[in-house]
């Protein structure tokens, strides 16, 4: 009998919660499910207005608000180092030095609908990153106050059979209120030329940057971020949005190996901090030969500047590859064993363990490379101790 009873208490529960819809999308906190419930949302989807009912116009993306560029000047705007003054030393550096990784427009706008017009240089290609991360738009829109995601969208490639150079739509049916928009750009893929659209009635005008300071993050394709799924998910960017912090990624795939020649463009760059992911690349050899050089010229060229080395991450392939689990386990050990005489040497040298490993070891999508949730472990692991140095020098 009290079986009997609790499933009737139970039924009543359920049924009494799906005849009555409490959230946003017929405005109501109770509303009967029935045809005209039903008709009414028909109704209110269908007043909304998609961006075939519009007609656009377009803004250089050069009269909007660009984050996440370094002070270095450049001869193409959308490149991150000029190659022509500081020649690095790969032909893909070069290319990842075009690539407008980490970047992001600051705009404001009452437009329901958005629509991009890329011109694409260099394009880049890979298995184990989502297309529309390197070359794709990730949108986000402030809501309460936080950076809530609202869309993500690519042409086609140029390597495509379905490449097209017409606008594409981002996002649409949105309303005509104001919305503070940040619109990242690809991770790895050269721009020649960019426009906004937006509905012809509506305003769009460029914001002054919301993110206080600048903390420049240098390293390896952990910090460009291959193989997330889409451009705003590097940690270095999760990072900045749960702080509110603003930064510059300066992250070379394969090639952050503390070379003289990043040296060179690293010493011109102005920051309140330094973020270094300068352990993944480098042998445990390398890290030993080169760390303390490194540490000398960066402490000498910005005197009084926090410098965070963070010790690399654990691979998944470790779990049964033990020719890489030896590899990458003496990287650790060697910055384990050389970084905390160093902070002692030089005052402003700080080391934090970065961890983007989830418990179930489910976080990586290569063996390499972390997953989106995965880098946002590693945000989240870096942030309280970074965050702790950095108030050290005023920086919050």
């Amino acid at each position: 009998m009290k079986k009997s009873l609790l499933f009737v208490v139970f039924c009543a529960t359920v049924l009494g919660v799906s005849a009555c819809c409490g959230n946003s999308c017929c405005g109501n906190k109770t509303c009967t499910f029935n045809e005209e419930h039903f008709a009414r949302m028909d109704s209110i989807a269908k007043s909304y207005t998609t961006s075939k009912q519009l007609n656009f116009k377009f803004i250089n993306a050069k009269e909007l608000t660009l984050i996440g560029k370094s002070n270095v000047p450049t001869g193409e705007y959308y490149h991150r180092i000029d190659t022509t003054v500081f020649p690095l030393g790969k032909k893909g550096e070069r290319q990842q030095a075009i690539s407008p990784a980490g970047w992001a427009l600051l705009f404001r706008t009452n437009s329901p609908a958005l629509q991009i017009k890329v011109e694409y240089g260099w394009e880049y290609e890979a298995l184990n990153t989502m297309p529309m991360a390197y070359h794709g738009f990730d949108l986000y829109i402030q809501q309460n106050g936080k950076w809530l995601w609202a869309a993500d969208k690519a042409n086609y490639p140029k390597y495509s059979s379905k490449y097209t150079d017409k606008p594409f739509t981002l996002i649409e049916c949105m309303d005509d209120s104001e919305k503070t928009c940040m619109l990242y750009l690809p991770m790895y893929s050269e721009i020649k030329n960019l426009e906004i659209g937006v509905a012809e009635d509506a305003h769009i005008e460029a914001i002054p940057s919301p993110f206080r300071h600048k903390v420049v993050f240098h390293g390896s394709s952990y910090t460009q971020g291959i193989s997330i799924a889409r451009a705003g998910m590097s940690y270095p960017l999760q990072f900045s949005r749960s702080t509110g912090l603003g930064v510059t990624t300066l992250g070379f795939s394969g090639n952050c190996k503390m070379q003289p020649y990043f040296l060179d463009f690293l010493e011109k760059v102005e920051a309140d901090a330094f973020v270094f992911d300068a352990f993944s690349n480098p042998d445990a050899q390398m890290i030993k030969e080169r760390l303390e050089p490194f540490i000398q010229r960066m402490t000498v060229s910005h005197p009084g500047i926090p410098m965070i080395f963070q010790r690399t991450i654990r691979r998944e392939w470790c779990n049964f590859d033990k020719r890489r689990e030896a590899a990458e386990l003496a990287k650790q050990e060697m910055s384990d064993w050389l970084m905390p005489e160093l902070c002692k040497k030089y005052k402003d040298v700080y080391y934090v363990v970065a961890d983007a490993t989830a418990e179930d070891h489910e976080a990586s999508v290569d063996g390499t490379h972390p997953s989106d949730y995965g880098y946002q472990l590693w945000a989240r692991s870096i942030e309280k101790p970074i965050l702790k140095i950095l108030a050290k020098y005023g920086i919050r």
